[in-house]
C-alpha cells in the first residue's frame, strides 16, 4: 500500500481565497490591524480555522535548524534607529513573529566590508533565512551563495524577477501625489527623489514623470536628489530654488525628506501651502504633526514587514525552497490629503 501523502500546508493566499479577500487584507487580520471591518475579520478568522493555517509552518515541519531569522538593514545604525520607516517595519516584523518561537537577529550593513561579514554570518548557519531591507545597488551581495532563503522588502534593483520581494506600489503612489498637485492648479511641480541606486528611488521618480507626461516635456531641472533624510532634502531644496525660484509644489519621496523641504521653504520665506505645496510619501506618524500637517502617500509599512516574514517562513518550511518560484507581493498605496498641499 503506497504511503499517504501529507496534506498540503495552507498559505496566506489560500486563507485569502477562502475568505474572499485579498492577501493584503488577510495579512492585516493576522497583524491585528484596526483597518479591517469586523465582518471581514470574522471571514478571515473562519478561513484560518478551517484551513488550519499557522504562521510558524517552518517549526511545524521541522524545516528550521537555527530557530532564528535575520533582518538585514543596509543602512548605518544611526539611520536605522532614527528613520520612522524602519521603526514601523520592525513593528510589523515583530508582530508577525510574536505568535511563533522564531527569534530575530537585527543586522546593520553599511559598507562592502560589513556586507561581506554579513554574508559570512548568514552562510555559517546562524539563521534559517533573512529579510533584506533598503538594499543599494552597489552592495556586493550574492544571494544565491548564502545557502538560506531571502525575502526583500522593496523590489531589488538587480535580478528582481528572480527574487522574492514585498513592496508598495511606488509608481502609482507617486503618480497620484503629483496628479493631486496638478489638479489643485500647481504648474511647476518639483520632486526630491530618492537614491538612484535603489528601486524605490527609481520607481517614485518614474511615477512623478508619468504624472507629468501629459503636462508637457520632461523638465529635468525640477528633479533633485536626497538620501531619504531630512537634511539631504533641505539642501536639495536650496539648490532647486536657486535654479527654479518659480517652483509652486514639491513632491518629497519620503515624509522625513518632506520635513526637510518644509524647513527649507520656511527659511527662504515661502508659505506652505500658499506659495508652495508639499507632498510626502509614507504617512509616518510625524506627518500628522508637521506644520502644516502633511499631505502624503500612505504605504502600509507594518503590513509589508509582516508579509515579508510570512513569505520567508513559508520558504524556510519548504524542503524544496530553492526550486520554488519567486514570490512578489505589492501593496496598494493611498493619497492622504492634509493641509500642506
Amino acid at each position: 500500500m503506497p504511503a499517504a501523502h501529507p496534506p498540503a500546508r495552507a498559505r496566506l493566499e489560500d486563507v485569502a481565497m477562502l475568505a474572499g479577500v485579498s492577501p493584503a487584507t488577510a495579512s492585516r487580520v493576522l497583524t491585528g490591524s484596526a483597518q479591517v471591518k469586523p465582518e471581514t475579520r470574522r471571514q478571515v478568522e473562519r478561513a484560518i480555522s478551517e484551513l488550519g493555517y499557522v504562521r510558524n509552518r517552518a517549526a511545524r515541519t521541522g524545516g528550521r535548524k537555527a530557530g532564528s531569522i535575520a533582518l538585514v538593514v543596509f543602512e548605518d545604525s544611526l539611520r536605522m534607529f532614527t528613520d520612522p520607516f524602519f521603526a514601523r517595519l520592525m513593528r510589523g516584523v515583530g508582530g508577525a513573529l510574536a505568535t511563533t518561537d522564531v527569534q530575530l537577529v537585527l543586522l546593520s550593513v553599511h559598507s562592502p566590508g560589513e556586507c561581506r561579514r554579513c554574508a559570512r554570518y548568514l552562510r555559517e548557519g546562524h539563521v534559517d533565512g533573512a529579510v533584506f531591507v533598503s538594499l543599494h545597488g552597489q552592495m556586493p551581495v550574492d544571494v544565491r551563495g548564502l545557502g538560506v532563503p531571502v525575502v526583500y522588502v522593496g523590489r531589488p534593483v538587480r535580478d528582481a524577477d528572480a527574487a522574492s520581494y514585498v513592496d508598495a506600489d511606488n509608481i502609482g503612489g507617486a503618480e497620484a501625489a503629483v496628479r493631486h498637485a496638478l489638479s489643485a492648479g500647481r504648474r511647476t511641480v518639483a520632486t526630491i527623489a530618492g537614491p538612484p541606486d535603489m528601486a524605490v528611488g527609481l520607481d517614485r521618480l518614474r511615477g512623478y514623470r508619468k504624472a507629468l507626461a501629459d503636462d508637457g516635456p520632461d523638465r529635468g531641472d525640477l528633479v533633485a536628489y536626497g538620501d531619504f533624510s531630512a537634511a539631504s532634502a533641505e539642501h536639495a531644496v536650496y539648490r532647486l530654488l536657486d535654479r527654479r525660484p518659480d517652483v509652486d509644489a514639491v513632491f518629497a519621496t519620503s515624509d522625513l525628506m518632506a520635513t526637510g523641504v518644509l524647513r527649507a521653504l520656511r527659511r527662504t520665506g515661502r508659505r506652505v501651502p500658499g506659495d508652495v505645496a508639499v507632498i510626502g510619501f509614507d504617512d509616518a506618524p510625524l506627518a500628522r504633526h508637521t506644520s502644516p500637517p502633511l499631505t502624503t502617500v500612505r504605504q502600509p509599512v507594518e503590513e509589508i514587514g509582516a508579509r515579508a516574514v510570512d513569505e520567508l517562513l513559508d520558504l524556510i518550511g519548504e524542503e524544496r525552497a530553492k526550486e520554488q518560484e519567486p514570490r512578489h507581493a505589492v501593496f496598494a498605496t493611498e493619497l492622504i490629503v492634509r493641509a500642506s498641499g
